[in-house]
This record gives structure tokens, sequence and C-alpha cells, in this order.
């Protein structure tokens, strides 16, 4: 694609609410653009570079024998209180009710998830060891987001399990 035909609005100036310098860069290079207090877009020389860093992280886990799964970022509250999580994690986690009355939030971590799958799956001491991993969006509602993408609400995480 010719470079006349791409995406990359950049700024010339620091924008003035980019406190450190990686969120300053980021915003001048036309990488990530502000929707709301600690959520962004990410345009497509960010993602691009977020792609490359998930492909690096793939081939790492893959290379050490993890197995990639992918969990629902919205999970049932009925996990979260059979953990005791669902009262202690606090304001953080985004929760709401769905249209049947039940409780869910919005994913800040997956141990619940993955404690549920395993316990359904893992059946025999053959069938272990295993290593899990995912790379996927989370969220979380922090108090007072900040340093750009280092403190954010929504963010991509690689956890492993």
């Amino acid at each position: 694609m010719r470079f006349s035909k791409y995406f990359i609005p950049t700024y010339r100036e620091v924008p003035a609410e980019a406190e450190v310098i990686s969120h300053q860069l980021m915003l001048r290079a036309g990488m990530i653009r502000k929707l709301t207090s600690g959520i962004y877009t990410y345009l497509p020389a960010g993602l691009k570079s977020i792609r490359k860093v998930e492909n690096i992280i793939r081939e790492e886990m893959n290379r050490a024998g993890a197995i990639e799964i992918l969990m629902p970022a919205v999970q049932p509250g009925e996990l979260w209180e059979e953990s005791g999580r669902w009262d202690y994690y606090g304001r953080e986690l985004l929760r709401f009710k769905d249209r049947h009355n039940r409780d869910a939030c919005l994913g800040p971590t997956h141990e619940e998830v993955i404690t549920d799958l395993v316990r359904k799956e893992i059946h025999s001491y053959k069938q272990m060891p295993v290593n899990f991993y995912q790379i996927q969006t989370k969220f979380r509602d922090e108090i007072r987001p900040r340093f750009g993408l280092m403190r954010g609400r929504e963010f991509i995480m690689k956890d492993a399990y």
C-alpha cells in the first residue's frame, strides 16, 4: 500500500494529557487515539505493532509447549461468587445483569474461567501437565486511569495458566 493511502494522523506537538514519554510518542506517531479516559483506539500503525508483539509471544509460548485458547470476556457472576472474589474484587470489576437478571462481569482476569474449564475437562493425571495461554482484551474500571496504555481501563494481556 502506498504511504499516501495509509492512515497515519500525526501530531507535531506533544498532547497536554500525555504524561509519560511512551504515551507522548504513540500519540504523536499516530499509533493510538484516546476515546475516553483510559480507553484508546489503536490506529493502523499501532495495531500492526501489537500484532507483531503478539506473534512473538505466540512463537515463544508455543515453543515452550503452551496451548493457546481464547476465553470469553464476559464471565458469569456465579464463578466469581464461588471463588469468593465477587465481593472482594472491588469496584474495578465491571458488573452487570443480563436480560435474565443473572450477574455477569467483564473479565479483568481469567482465573475463575480457567479453573472451571480444567475441573470439567481434565480428568486424569495423564492429561497433565498442561499450560494454557491466551492473548485477550481485558477491562478494569480503574479509579484514575493514567500513563496512557500503561494504566488504562481496557488493555490487551497475555495470561498463562
